[in-house]
């Protein structure tokens, strides 16, 4: 390729936003890094789920490839991975083991993995799954970024043996997501993929308010849900929202809910795209609960929780209107503050100065700040704000994905 680009990115979709939530995640991710003066390359697997679907086809912020096998991708794109500063290889990348094995050893700059689904990626691996990552690759790699905090981190790095785990939280692009004004048409909404072990919640937080509330007006939105679901006459059921339609569809909620899947529960310090990006609309959040969250957001000031349809409907109908717009705003100031395409952007920089500034893949300074306290934010903000003052089985497995692995709650 004539042109030299100094970010490399391998990752499962950028442009289609279908049943997945990797895609909102890259984009905001190299918007913010084309901000700060970066090249971005993106590679993206030609694949018939997505080129379907495609919502985006070149989304601002990287030049996006697409190929079609590990052979077209070495023999078109050998040279951008050689010579790139950092080559970035995502979790679900189809023949991610042998995408990443030719990666760590073509490139000359850093190279990392992206995990936007760490807890299900350390089960797979638990069970002797190397779908996209290996035990063995994971040394390989210079840093490990995941998109779980907490001490997962100390996991990976202790147990699988990653010279370097530091969280990448997703993010949001705020000329995507932003308040809009409009009339309110439903009390409560959610947006998200139909998943298994996330619908118990959704039954229990939206589902049964709307059976006990015949006055109140409900919305689900998001695809693949079975046909067996009987949705309450006071439901409204939309399939399919774009990236481009989700800040009206906050707008319309007087409250949205936000729902965490079991493996990210478990783990914690797994925020959802979905979450920021509803925050960044600042529209008022009821969320189920899971550790790390009063660290991302303080609890009943700029984000709610509610664990039963009482905590629910209690909400819905005895928050003023005043409070409720005072915590919506008091969430929209936490996400544009430390949750934004800049400052993961900024974040990921910072990063890979460390890696620079320390050549020993195994480091003393792992997983700390020298004893300083983030505050609850990831490494790269408070160092900154420190500083500052085969074609079927690939069709297979991203069907699978999208089924049952759109860990950022993907519409």
């Amino acid at each position: 390729m004539n042109r030299a680009f100094d970010i490399v990115i391998l990752g499962l979709s950028i442009t289609s936003s279908w049943g997945n939530g990797h895609a909102t995640t890259y984009r905001s991710l190299v918007r913010g890094l084309r901000d700060r003066g970066h090249a971005v390359l993106f590679l993206e697997r030609d694949v018939p789920w997505y080129s379907e679907n495609r919502d985006i086809p070149a989304p601002p912020g990287a030049q996006t490839e697409l190929y079609r096998d590990l052979e077209d991708l070495i023999a078109r794109f050998e040279s951008a991975v050689r010579d790139a500063k950092l080559v970035i290889v995502g979790s679900f990348v189809p023949e991610g083991v042998s995408v990443g094995e030719w990666v760590v050893s073509t490139a000359h700059g850093r190279t990392a993995f992206y995990d936007i689904d760490t807890p299900i990626t350390l089960g797979k691996l638990a069970a002797d799954d190397d779908e996209y990552i290996s035990r063995a690759l994971i040394r390989k790699y210079n840093a490990y970024f995941s998109f779980t905090g907490g001490p997962t981190l100390q996991i990976i790095e202790r147990k699988y043996g990653s010279p370097m785990a530091r969280e990448l939280y997703c993010s949001v692009d705020p000329t995507s997501h932003y308040p809009v004004h409009c009339p309110s048409q439903w009390d409560l909404g959610y947006l998200g993929t139909y998943s298994e072990d996330r619908q118990p919640m959704l039954n229990t937080l939206l589902l049964e308010p709307a059976k006990e509330w015949d006055d109140g007006r409900f919305a689900v939105a998001g695809p693949m849900y079975p046909d067996s679901i009987v949705w309450p006459n006071n439901v409204s059921r939309i399939v399919h929202l774009s990236p481009q339609e989700h800040p009206s569809f906050y707008g319309a909620q007087r409250f949205t809910l936000n729902l965490t899947r079991t493996a990210m529960r478990q783990a914690g310090y797994s925020p959802s795209v979905r979450l920021f990006e509803a925050a960044a609309c600042g529209v008022p959040i009821i969320s189920d609960w899971w550790s790390g969250l009063d660290e991302i957001f303080e609890i009943g000031e700029e984000l709610l929780v509610g664990s039963d349809p009482e905590d629910v409907l209690r909400l819905l109908w005895d928050l003023p209107t005043s409070e409720r717009l005072r915590i919506g705003n008091a969430g929209l100031q936490r996400v544009l503050a430390e949750h934004t395409s800049e400052r993961r952007a900024c974040q990921l920089d910072h990063y890979l100065k460390e890696l620079n500034d320390n050549l020993s893949p195994y480091t003393p300074r792992r997983n700390r700040l020298d004893g300083q306290d983030t505050g609850g934010m990831g490494r790269g903000i408070a160092l900154e704000r420190a500083g500052t003052a085969a074609s079927e089985k690939v069709r297979s497995t991203v069907v699978e994905h999208a089924d049952s692995s759109g860990l950022y709650e993907p519409d």
